[in-house]
């Protein structure tokens, strides 16, 4: 069995009006994409919870997959129509054969060395170090498989600073890679957090699956933890959230609670031209810096005053 992609030139303009046409003509799937992505001229577009950004791409590309035989004259005669454009968009087509899916989704995750001590391991590899610290983790349904720069940063600092027998809140658990990362490195006790209780299902799953000491973890959701008001001689050396930027900023008062006097505050999904704003809230209860930047994603730290 195959398929055929057709691949529309778009701009912002009617890139969505043309990916609704395209369904109309009995497209299987469409997206939106960056003509350009991969390049030097690719158009970097972010949104923030609650704040999305709105835009499209202005040098777009809409693509949509057809069963093989589809009649794509016809169908590019007819979404110029519909979407009332003047003359007909440039096109081009591709054919999608027949895979195994499920080992290619695999091929494209391979182990991820942090340092000379930790990596990350899909469970179809074998280790490349047997002897490092291996965390043992699938793509899933949840954030988190160790590929994207702020988890790397993170991971990176926990693998550094984090001390024997430190106490941890990992807020905005996902995957669970941070917490697990952090009770493999020699955190007595992690606490993982989300508002998503399917990432709390996924960083159950995943710590027993690096077999992490159940007694030394525990996953809630952020509405769960919210009621619990920590006590002084309750609050944790290492503070550890990988969100967004706003959402940091909105959760600051939160997160300071969790650190004890004396602790650290770890946190990333900021982008470097956010950084400053986040630091600058922190920075009434933490000694803060920009401790690393990868690919334009920001880490930063502080210790509670």
């Amino acid at each position: 069995m195959s398929w055929v992609t057709l691949i529309v030139q778009a701009d912002a303009a009617y890139a969505e009006l043309l990916s609704d046409a395209l369904m109309e003509q009995g497209a299987l799937s469409v997206d939106i994409h960056d003509a350009a992505a991969d390049t030097q001229d690719e158009q970097l577009l972010f949104g923030e919870p609650g704040e999305p950004s709105g835009e499209i791409w202005q040098n777009a590309e809409v693509s949509a997959l057809f069963n093989q035989g589809a009649d794509f004259d016809e169908i590019i005669q007819n979404v110029t129509h519909l979407v009332q454009l003047d003359s007909q968009p440039n096109y081009r087509l591709e054919r999608v054969e027949e895979q195994d899916w499920v080992r290619l989704t695999q091929s494209q995750f391979n182990p991820i060395q942090i340092s000379p001590r930790l990596w990350i391991v899909p469970t179809w590899h074998q280790s490349p170090n047997p002897a490092a610290i291996n965390l043992i983790l699938d793509p899933g349904l949840a954030f988190g498989t160790g590929s994207h720069p702020t988890t790397q940063l993170c991971l990176g600092w926990l693998d550094q600073h984090l001390q024997q027998g430190n106490s941890v809140i990992d807020y905005g658990c996902g995957s669970g890679i941070l917490a697990i990362a952090a009770i493999k490195l020699g955190a007595d006790h992690v606490t993982g957090i989300d508002i998503d209780p399917q990432a709390i299902t996924a960083s159950q799953d995943n710590a027993l699956r690096n077999d992490c000491d159940p007694a030394k973890f525990v996953f809630a959701t952020a509405h769960k933890a919210a009621e619990q008001d920590l006590q002084p001689n309750e609050r944790v050396d290492v503070v550890v959230a990988n969100i967004l930027a706003n959402p940091l900023i909105i959760l600051a008062s939160i997160l300071e609670k969790a650190a004890r006097k004396g602790g650290h505050i770890v946190l990333s999904g900021i982008l470097q031209e956010q950084a400053e704003d986040v630091r600058s809230v922190y920075q009434q209860w933490f000694d803060m810096r920009i401790a690393n930047v990868q690919e334009g994603w920001v880490l930063l730290t502080g210790i509670k005053r």
